[in-house]
């Protein structure tokens, strides 16, 4: 192994050791993570929360209200066109689920453009629009192969780069330290669904949604019975990987377990893609993806 091999394998090995303990002792925090998403969180997770204070919150950030206004007023949640002006309306309309994922890719957006983490700028971006065409995919997904709620697979599909994303920031607050793309390509596909576990069991989100981001990666993972959230993001993944060339499906996800269960066969997919190309991007475009 050359000298040069070797720096990279000590760099790589001094970070990994770095995010074991943060992630034993439940020290896992974003840095820039947005205090308006952070509040939306609360207030939506709090059972005592009533529609006006949710209003309130949401409220309080300009850029974050016109965003919800924005998803109300897509042609996803909007069939009869009549525009929706005001913050309670579109709430009512798209259900807190949904405003917890415009509130998340809000947050994604503003930690992209945050300057103290420039050096990864690039896989924030490429992130942040992989999070929206998989949210997009799996609210599709959901709401046309499954009796599941469409908006808890849209909040799935946008919260499932959780876990790279705190990783990302980890690479840019260590500058002494010089990673490869390599070497953080490998870290992040070890550690990023554990760290994302540890993160939403943190922010009290539900068993279910944890189970899918955790398993995300797994369209053969094993399941009983009818798809759950799981089958359906896994399946999003899949779908979202190939979207570029979904000729190759085909290849891919014969007999897989997660699409099976959605009921979703390499050609079905294709039709996810073909058919429900102008809904994902109304809802990529609401999301600002």
């Amino acid at each position: 192994m050359s000298s040069a091999q070797t720096q990279t394998t000590d760099v790589a090995f001094t970070f990994v050791q770095m995010l074991a303990t943060e992630l034993s002792s439940g020290r896992l925090e974003l840095p820039s993570f947005p205090e308006i998403a952070i509040r939306v969180r609360r207030v939506l997770a709090d059972e005592q929360s009533t529609l006006d204070k949710v209003v309130r919150v949401v409220g309080s950030e300009p850029a974050l209200a016109a965003r919800l206004l924005r998803i109300a007023n897509s042609a996803s949640l909007n069939t009869t066109g009549k525009p929706i002006v005001d913050l309670r309306t579109a709430i009512n309309r798209m259900g807190y689920n949904m405003v917890r994922s415009a509130s998340m890719s809000f947050a994604m957006a503003q930690i992209r453009n945050n300057n103290k983490l420039a050096s990864v700028k690039a896989q924030l971006d490429e992130l942040w629009e992989r999070s929206t065409l998989v949210a997009a995919i799996a609210y599709v997904i959901a709401r046309r192969y499954t009796k599941l709620n469409a908006d808890s697979a849209l909040l799935a599909g946008t919260m499932h780069g959780i876990g790279k994303l705190y990783i990302y920031t980890r690479v840019a607050a260590r500058p002494e330290l010089f990673f490869t793309a390599s070497a953080v390509g490998r870290i992040v596909e070890e550690w990023h669904a554990q760290i994302a576990r540890a993160i939403l069991e943190s922010w009290g989100f539900s068993e279910d949604m944890v189970t899918a981001i955790s398993e995300q990666d797994d369209p053969d993972r094993a399941g009983l019975g009818d798809a759950d959230l799981a089958d359906v993001l896994a399946t999003a993944n899949l779908v979202a990987s190939f979207a570029g060339d979904p000729s190759q499906l085909s290849d891919v996800a014969a007999g897989l377990a997660a699409p099976v269960r959605v009921q979703l066969d390499a050609g079905r997919m294709k039709q996810i893609l073909d058919e429900s190309a102008l809904e994902i991007a109304a809802l990529r475009n609401a999301l600002g993806g």
